[in-house]
């Protein structure tokens, strides 16, 4: 049995919660994984086992250390892509959660020379910049799923210090200070990219500048109550 302590029943909660957002929400379908870094011991990480997001209870979160070996329900199936989650927090100390999801409209973005930009305010996050994970430079071919630690590091390394990575021909991950934070940027990098790509339809856009941006993320952070408020009682159905 794991020495671990128990993560806080209010960070269970809420991560059960931004499984149950993210699904609503669009940005995960039946894959796609959100973790937590454990509020007990920095080390470690809260994710659900290999199970929908739509679906998961606090009975399916389980405790990983950053190679991803599960510390507690041994033999249970676990996600195959949790060395996302384990490197990510290994090179990011200030990282405390991070979504992995293949939201149909960042994929194009992911896939061509148009890099994904702020468009609006609500994405301002978008201005640090978004760099693309090319996984044929760490492995060649493969089935495009980081199933390794090596495969997890690399991706880390790509991410480096900003808030969301795209994956060619895969999905994208984001990183935030908080569930919250994160859950936020994954919806609205998804809402960003359906935006830019009518825009684009429509001539040259016109994107926020980095001032612009960075002012804009410092107030939607501010902000992330609202929002968290609204999508917790939309997808928990009260």
């Amino acid at each position: 049995m794991s020495s671990v302590p128990a993560a806080s029943p209010a960070l269970i909660e809420e991560l059960v919660i931004g499984n149950r957002i993210l699904f609503h929400e669009g940005v995960v379908d039946a894959f796609g994984h959100i973790s937590v870094r454990h509020d007990q011991d920095s080390t470690k990480f809260l994710m659900s086992r290999h199970r929908a997001p739509g679906l998961v209870t606090a009975e399916d979160l389980i405790t990983h250390d950053f190679d991803g070996n599960p510390l507690d329900r041994p033999g249970v199936r676990l996600y195959g892509e949790r060395f996302i989650h384990g490197e990510i927090y290994r090179a990011r100390p200030e990282v405390m959660a991070v979504v992995h999801c293949h939201a149909p409209a960042l994929i194009p973005f992911g896939a061509t020379r148009s890099a994904l930009q702020p468009l609006y305010h609500m994405s301002g996050f978008l201005g640090a910049g978004v760099p693309i994970f090319e996984i044929r430079d760490a492995v060649g071919m493969s089935d495009m799923l980081i199933r390794t630690p090596a495969l997890g590091k690399a991706l880390a390394a790509t991410l480096g210090d900003k808030p969301m990575a795209l994956m060619r021909g895969h999905g994208a991950t984001m990183v935030g200070l908080s569930i919250p934070m994160v859950v936020y940027r994954s919806i609205y990098a998804a809402l960003n990219a359906t935006l830019q790509m009518e825009a684009m339809r429509l001539g040259q856009p016109i994107f926020l500048e980095p001032e612009e941006a960075r002012r804009a993320e410092a107030t939607n952070n501010s902000a992330l109550d609202r929002a968290w408020a609204l999508w917790k009682q939309e997808a928990m159905g009260g």
